[in-house]
């Protein structure tokens, strides 16, 4: 257990948004009847996708970098970033007309690289991750003397990130379960702080990537230790080590951390897509993912429950990919190979079987060139619309039965 760590105090978290109330936007909360039919209680959605730049990362870099004295600020300041904090900080730094550089790995999404630069910061791609680059940014500290901002390992970042705790409180007094996504911990670490402060018996729950999930070694061992390696479609949450400052609120006011798959991710982007049509990328629907997706047990809810949606920075071709891999993980997308006789008719009954079953063709390929073809075989690949896994089932059983050779896309 870490003991030289302070914590961070409610009086600072309070601070925090006096110092923000001016420039940070109030994000809604906004029922969602999809999810509250999935838990069996009333769910609610902080919306901080809707926050300026796009996420919750503002509140943290701009109460840091506000912090500041005269003397720090004179030399700028330097962050590392996959996309959002980049721009939280860019757009700080701005706002108190301070110069800042910000490092992002090589990989970072297209539109939060235009942005970070639109909001004013000097941008240098290095490395392949968020750890890659704050190498690199700490090393660009030492030489120029620019305050490195850390994603989430300072106590002004922490405060900041609390504040949407306090707001959480007051907008929504009902409640009894806040889920949050969780990548370094800033987030979840100022909530929790906010919230066990006021209100104790509010249950707090973290949600990581499966493929980047570095508290649950953390917790059991007692202490941050790094991943190996990291692999998810959610980069805002892939951090592969807990930061010091979060892990002491984390591992003693965190009720519980919990994974998800990157089926559940894009199922829960998709859901927010289209039930609360709002757009959210992969990490900010993360908490969305463990509600539906993970069991009432595992999650422990109790009462009304409030998901965090972090963020909505999304590449529109990721989206288009994530959309498409939700709708085949939801079961409404379905891709087939299947064998069918070289004669006039033969597509034509195969799509009369996909036809009455109710299905709806989005694209076909043909294929005279398969190793495994005879040589009055065709191979045909569809691409199908259906209603969900149960129709998906209905579709697949009637190819069979109708003496179709079928194999599902890989």
């Amino acid at each position: 257990m870490l003991t030289s760590v302070e914590p961070v105090t409610l009086d600072q978290i309070r601070a925090a948004r006096e110092l923000l109330g001016p420039v940070i936007r109030r994000t809604p909360v906004i029922a969602s009847r999809a999810l509250s039919e999935r838990c069996g209680s009333d769910v609610m959605l902080k919306c901080e996708n809707l926050q300026r730049t796009g996420s919750f990362k503002p509140r943290g870099a701009y109460n840091r970098i506000a912090n500041l004295s005269t003397g720090e600020r004179s030399s700028g300041v330097v962050a590392a970033s996959a996309g959002n904090h980049a721009q939280g900080v860019a757009w700080a730094a701005s706002e108190l007309g301070i110069e800042s550089t910000v490092f992002m790995p090589t990989g970072a999404p297209l539109p939060k690289l235009v942005a970070t630069k639109a909001y004013g910061a000097t941008v240098n791609l290095t490395g392949h991750s968020i750890d890659d680059a704050l190498v690199a940014a700490r090393a660009f500290s030492k030489e120029t003397g620019a305050v490195l901002i850390h994603p989430f390992d300072h106590a002004d970042i922490v405060a900041g990130q609390g504040t949407v705790g306090l707001e959480i409180l007051e907008q929504y007094s009902e409640v009894g379960t806040i889920v949050v996504p969780t990548g370094g911990g800033g987030l979840i670490a100022g909530i929790a702080a906010a919230v066990k402060a006021i209100r104790p018996e509010v249950r707090i729950v973290g949600v990581q990537a499966e493929q980047a999930a570095a508290w649950p070694r953390s917790l059991a061992e007692g202490h941050p230790i790094p991943l190996e390696s990291m692999s998810t479609m959610a980069d805002g949450i892939a951090v592969g080590r807990p930061g010091d400052v979060p892990f002491a609120h984390v591992e003693n006011q965190v009720d519980a951390i919990v994974t998800v798959t990157e089926d559940a991710l894009s199922r829960a982007l998709l859901l927010c897509l289209e039930r609360a049509k709002l757009i959210v990328e992969p990490a900010g629907a993360a908490a969305v993912a463990a509600l539906i997706s993970c069991s009432t047990e595992e999650l422990g809810l109790t009462g009304d429950v409030c998901a965090v949606l972090s963020g909505g920075n999304i590449d529109p071709l990721l989206l288009t990919r994530v959309v498409n891999h939700g709708l085949r993980a939801a079961g409404r997308y379905l891709g087939v190979h299947v064998t069918i006789p070289d004669r006039p008719g033969g597509l034509v009954g195969l799509l009369g079987v996909v036809s009455d079953n109710g299905a709806s063709v989005v694209d076909v390929v043909h294929s005279r060139t398969g190793g495994a073809l005879e040589l009055d075989e065709v191979e045909v690949f569809l691409t199908v619309e259906t209603r969900g896994p149960e129709h998906r089932k209905d579709l697949l059983d009637a190819l069979e039965s109708s003496g179709y050779s079928v194999r599902l896309q890989n």
